[in-house]
């Protein structure tokens, strides 16, 4: 073996395990995402606005009285 087929290889080694890694990293972050956007999810919020968009429960007291 000559020095580049030694070094192509090691580049080699190295180039797959930082992949690995890489995606590992990307699949845990993921995960983690997905974990968080299940526990603050709002199943009345379909428009994306927040409360603006609501109807109230209760009709507002008449202060005029």
């Amino acid at each position: 073996m000559n020095k580049n087929q030694v070094m192509f290889i090691a580049g080699s080694i190295i180039f797959v395990i930082y992949i690995y890694f890489y995606f590992t990293i990307i699949l845990r972050q993921h995960s983690g995402m997905r974990d968080d956007n299940l526990k603050s999810h709002d199943s009345n919020d379909f428009d994306g606005m927040g409360n603006q968009g609501r109807i109230p429960d209760k009709k507002p007291k008449n202060r005029a009285m």
